[in-house]
């Protein structure tokens, strides 16, 4: 028997022996089961315990009170109360807030504020070796006498640096320590440095100074929504840092997001030059080990600011007094697995659980944040002009149709000249592709066949570098086989590259300008905080002439030199009638030209294009970037889309297609309808076969004033869902492949 969960209680009512708590734990599971609780132990809402579950047991939080449905006799005690700093209430109604809107288990939104559960065990402490106070007689030679010598001139030290220090193996400090000449003591992992909120900041601008006193007095009073918009290199990140040193002289802690952690290379080095140091990172490429002190740090309240992925936004934080999220229109916010939801919006509903103010910083914000600020919702800061006088970028469209290249070159005559100007005056390039590896697709000259996914309906994208076909769906991978594998063809070197990635623009531009540097900037090549800093020195060091890269380097970057950003396909992303596909192409290339001429050097922009006439295009280059947003509000309004309307997706998932067919028809056939609610659907997925899984989906849109999730409980509820199938809800779906 089990117990509802509802909403969590901020109030820390304690639980006596022998009265009923619920405990909601970490599993894909809805309801919070009820416990006991054993004499002489005493439990209160928000405390981590351990409790029987089947055959062994499992961790979680005490909810509040039990239900009383279940029979005393039946009711199992809880094991034990965790030596953990409590889950904090603000985090306990985030959890359940995010449940009910995604129509996700409580249970699996818990997970993600428990994520590390090895975190909840006491800390580990550190063995380091000190000089023996009563020091036995010993064989002397000249490396033990080096270790003696280093451990005499300072504090204890660990097995590895000691050794290293006294340029000796580990084995002398383990024969010194077995002869009773030194001997170890455990120490406490190092408090961590504190971001000086004191220390001087940047010399701000006139309209800097005013947009970081609002956010500052924003801090100390309460919930609020301040976006701050402005254009690429008009100092946003120095602005919001004010915020953040205002949260820290309160005492608060504060979270900044970041959509992609290659983001993170430059912005560690600004935070560290404000605050004397840095702050504490969280995001996938930590170890289990680092993530295990971070998480106990942050729910201590020893971590004052925190950045990171979207994920950080579920961190145990007890005193949290601010968070930005930056690029806040950025689709990497939006998590597609699991439990689905956007971390941008969650953001905001974390503030307002909280009573606190976020920051949503872009130069092109979301259309969803753009009607939330023209409606008053929330508050605009605006920076209009880049920091310290440098100019916006010019941008040229090239009309591919006039340059007639040949069928194996994607870079034109044009931006190849403007490309032998920036070298001749020595400065540095960028030229944009986002398509990753050499070319996304590869087939047989000799019949036509086609290398595709054996797990997903998606190509096989060639890696030259790698030697490998690749699939960026599920990461299939396997080498370039020497024959066809249709069994009616068989021909020997027949395969084919068709179109570009950046690897093959790379190899043209090396065949026109043998003698330039450059570097491949994509997730393949920058997949650490550290890659990505090495990338960042050798282009500050003009180590590199050319920076040949996808979107993940179109945002966030400030390189002196960058004079010209070429755009070699500007119209990919326009394919396909997705919803946002004109927003998110715009937002895109406005970034990554916002990459050119950030300082004193003017700056240009080239774009190839075969749509020259298409409204995204001509925005850019008349850089009427409030013409765009007008005209594609005007759009979504006529509609009823977003933000003026509401999406949510059901995606029906399974191994067996016939299943899934099945599921796919009773759900359409069960659909919702009345007075604006439409029900599109079912269809295959554009991807319609992903990880081995066959996929189908179906699209509610409704009116704005209605409110999807209790429509979509009712039509889950009774459609005929056979078992081997999964229905995924997606509200307010971002993707809709």
């Amino acid at each position: 028997m089990s117990a509802d969960v509802t909403s969590s209680s901020s109030e820390k009512t304690q639980y006596i022996g022998g009265e009923r708590v619920a405990v909601l734990l970490p599993l894909p599971l809805g309801t919070a089961y009820d416990y006991v609780v054993p004499d002489q132990m005493i439990l209160a809402a928000g405390d981590f315990v351990d409790v029987p579950l089947g055959h062994s047991g499992a961790r979680g939080v005490v909810w509040g009170p039990g239900t009383g449905d279940v029979a005393p006799e039946k009711l199992k005690e809880v094991k034990a109360r965790l030596d953990s700093a409590p889950l904090p209430a603000d985090s306990m109604e985030f959890v359940d807030w995010v449940a009910r809107y995604t129509l996700s288990m409580p249970g699996a939104v818990l997970r993600m504020n428990m994520s590390i559960p090895e975190a909840l065990d006491p800390p580990k402490l550190v063995t380091a070796y000190v000089a023996s106070a009563s020091p036995q007689p010993f064989k002397s030679t000249a490396a033990r006498e080096r270790v003696l010598g280093v451990l005499a001139g300072g504090p204890p030290r660990t097995l590895r640096d000691l050794a290293m220090e006294a340029g000796t193996g580990t084995g002398v400090v383990k024969g010194l320590l077995a002869a009773g000449v030194i001997e170890t003591v455990s120490l406490a992992p190092p408090p961590l440095p504190v971001p000086d909120y004191a220390q001087a900041g940047y010399q701000l601008s006139a309209a800097q100074q005013e947009a970081a006193d609002q956010l500052c007095d924003a801090v100390d009073n309460g919930f609020a929504v301040h976006v701050l918009d402005g254009v690429p290199g008009s100092g946003k990140t120095e602005v919001y840092f004010e915020a953040v040193a205002r949260a820290l002289a309160a005492g608060k802690q504060a979270l900044v997001m970041l959509p992609e952690i290659a983001l993170g290379a430059q912005w560690r080095t600004r935070f560290h030059a404000r605050f004397g140091c840095a702050p504490l990172e969280w995001h996938s490429d930590l170890t289990r080990a680092q993530k295990r002190e971070i998480w106990r740090t942050i729910s201590k309240g020893g971590a004052r600011v925190v950045v990171g992925a979207r994920s950080s936004l579920f961190l145990p934080y007890p005193d949290l007094g601010l968070i930005v999220a930056d690029e806040e229109h950025d689709a990497a916010y939006k998590q597609e697995d699991g439990v689905i939801y956007n971390a941008r919006d969650m953001a905001v509903v974390r503030a307002r659980i909280g009573n606190l103010p976020i920051v949503l910083a872009s130069a092109t914000p979301s259309l969803e944040t753009a009607v939330n600020a023209t409606s008053g919702r929330y508050i605009t800061q605006h920076l209009p002009e880049r920091h310290a006088g440098a100019a916006l970028p010019q941008v040229d469209l090239i009309d591919m149709r006039v340059e007639k290249l040949p069928a194996t070159r994607w870079i034109s005559g044009t931006l190849r000249d403007a490309l032998t100007d920036v070298f001749d005056q020595g400065e540095q390039a960028m030229l944009f592709l986002n398509r990753r590896g050499y070319a996304p697709l590869t087939l047989c000259r000799a019949c036509g066949h086609r290398m595709q996914c054996p797990q997903c309906s998606a190509w096989l994208v060639e890696h030259r570098l790698l030697g490998r076909l690749q699939c960026h769906h599920c990461g299939h991978n396997v080498k370039l086989p020497e024959t066809c594998p249709n069994e009616e063809c068989g021909a020997e070197g027949k395969f084919a590259a068709c179109g570009p990635g950046v690897e093959r623009l790379a190899e043209e531009l090396e065949s026109l300008f043998p003698d330039i540097r450059y570097t491949l900037a994509a997730s393949d090549t920058i997949h650490s905080p550290r890659a990505a800093e090495e990338l960042v020195r050798t282009i500050e060091k003009h180590e590199v002439d050319v920076i040949v890269g996808t979107q993940i380097v179109a945002k966030g970057y400030h390189f002196p030199m960058l004079t010209l950003v070429g755009v070699v396909d500007a119209d990919l992303g326009l394919a396909g009638g997705d919803l946002r596909a004109a927003e998110r192409t715009y937002q895109l290339l406005y970034q990554v030209a916002g990459r050119a001429g950030r300082e004193q050097r003017p700056g240009r922009v080239m774009m190839q294009t075969y749509l020259p006439d298409h409204p995204v295009m001509k925005s850019l280059a008349a850089g009427n970037r409030e013409g765009f947003i007008a005209t594609e509000t005007h759009a979504r309004e006529t509609s009823g889309m977003p933000p003026f309307g509401r999406l949510a997706a059901l995606i029906v998932s399974g191994k067996d297609e016939a299943s899934v067919e099945t599921a796919a028809r009773a759900l359409g056939r069960s659909a919702p309808h009345g007075d604006g609610i439409q029900v599109f659907g079912p269809a295959p997925a554009p991807i319609s076969l992903l990880r081995g899984r066959h996929r189908r989906r179906l699209l509610m849109k409704t009116r704005k004033d209605i409110a999807v999730q209790p429509l979509l409980k009712r039509w889950i509820s009774i459609a005929i869902i056979p078992r081997k199938v999964r229905v995924q809800i997606d509200i307010d779906p971002y993707s809709f492949m």
